[in-house]
């Protein structure tokens, strides 16, 4: 058996497409593709001194952001380029588009280069089920949905198969989103019933989750559609001036964050004083500090997601597909036979060549 620096001299690069992704999910099941990244994700938060961690780097534009996302422990340093442009549906992209790297930190080697679109979408509602089995109350089984977008069905399900969560209250300013949620829905073992605008939605449910899209200050929930004892899973702002919830909304209740450092930058919480009290979710994982302290109240995780779940989430598909045997490499380090002589690889590859060949074009594939 090769050791592990051997194996990391070697330049192949594993690679797993949209359509990979898509197969794990297919051949596993999403109930256990969410249960198991959440495994995942719960492991790493209780590790959480061990990794070297960083608020991301964002490029904003007036149409969108881009971002890389860093994070490394002793053995793997991991990445994220992720977008957020909530106007691609007008040019029929994504609104959220990602790829991710896993490297050695002994060598740099990239080991593995994997799409991350689909695989942002199961870690974000593992995530919030994570925040929410600590958060919410026990016996929580209604939810409000808010933003019925490309992110609601991994929430809804997440939420479904994670928590127990029976009935969902939905509502998006554009209906056919809602119309396209509950087709989706259907057949998942819940209840959903489209509701008329949020304020209907929240009224009597246990959790509420708002996943809205829109690039602005907005005000989804204020404090006077807040009842007692509801847990906030707060996803869609996540960027400067970007936000959902009123002031009063966070002032009211007991707030819950991954990072803080990009937290105050990015989440709900940059519109309040930095002074202002909230609690790193890994505390409460580890059991060092107490999430909700009584039925009636209010708890608010203000979701911005943090490169950790997003090493957790290259770690879990990079294990499902070792069990699948699912299996395709790139070439993107050279193979040298001399490490320094990187200028003999063109020499090589020039002699190598045919009069008037063709170069062979192949596209990757890292967008669904």
């Amino acid at each position: 058996m090769q050791s592990r620096t051997q194996a990391a001299h070697r330049p192949s690069t594993r690679f797993l497409s949209p359509e990979d992704v898509a197969l794990i999910i297919a051949r596993t099941g999403i109930a256990k593709c969410l249960a198991g990244m959440a495994a995942y994700i719960h492991q790493d938060f209780l590790r959480w001194n061990a990794f070297d961690k960083r608020a991301r780097v964002a490029h904003h534009s007036p149409v969108g952001v881009i971002e890389l996302m860093p994070v490394a422990d002793e053995r793997c340093y991991a990445f994220k380029y992720v977008n957020g442009h909530p106007r691609n549906f007008r040019c029929d992209l994504p609104t959220v588009m990602a790829f991710g790297v896993l490297a050695d930190v002994d060598t740099g080697m990239p080991e593995l280069v994997m799409e991350l679109t689909l695989t942002t979408a199961l870690r974000t509602a593992a995530m919030s089920a994570v925040a929410a089995r600590a958060l919410a109350r026990a016996d929580s089984t209604t939810m409000a949905l808010i933003g019925n977008g490309a992110q609601s069905e991994f929430q809804a399900l997440a939420f479904h198969h994670l928590l127990g969560i029976e009935e969902f209250h939905l509502f998006d300013t554009d209906r056919s989103a809602t119309e396209k949620l509950m087709r989706n829905l259907r057949g998942a073992g819940v209840r959903s019933k489209r509701c008329a605008s949020a304020r209907d939605a929240v009224r009597g449910v246990d959790i509420v989750t708002t996943v809205t899209a829109d690039k602005t200050n907005a005000t989804i929930l204020t404090r006077d559609m807040i009842e007692p004892g509801v847990h906030v899973n707060a996803v869609g702002g996540d960027c400067p001036g970007k936000t959902e919830l009123h002031a009063d909304v966070l002032r009211m209740a007991r707030v819950f964050v991954e990072y803080e450092p990009q937290s105050r930058l990015e989440g709900d919480i940059q519109q309040l004083p930095a002074d202002f009290p909230v609690t790193e979710l890994w505390q409460v994982l580890a059991g060092n500090a107490a999430g909700r302290v009584d039925a009636a109240q209010v708890t608010v995780f203000d979701s911005v997601g943090f490169a950790v779940e997003d090493y957790s989430a290259l770690r879990f598909m990079r294990d499902m597909a070792d069990d699948l045997g699912i299996s395709a490499s790139i070439s993107l380090i050279p193979r040298l036979a001399d490490p320094k002589d990187l200028f003999g690889f063109i020499r090589e590859r020039a002699g190598n060549m045919r009069p008037r060949a063709q170069t062979a074009r192949v596209a990757v594939s890292l967008a669904p």
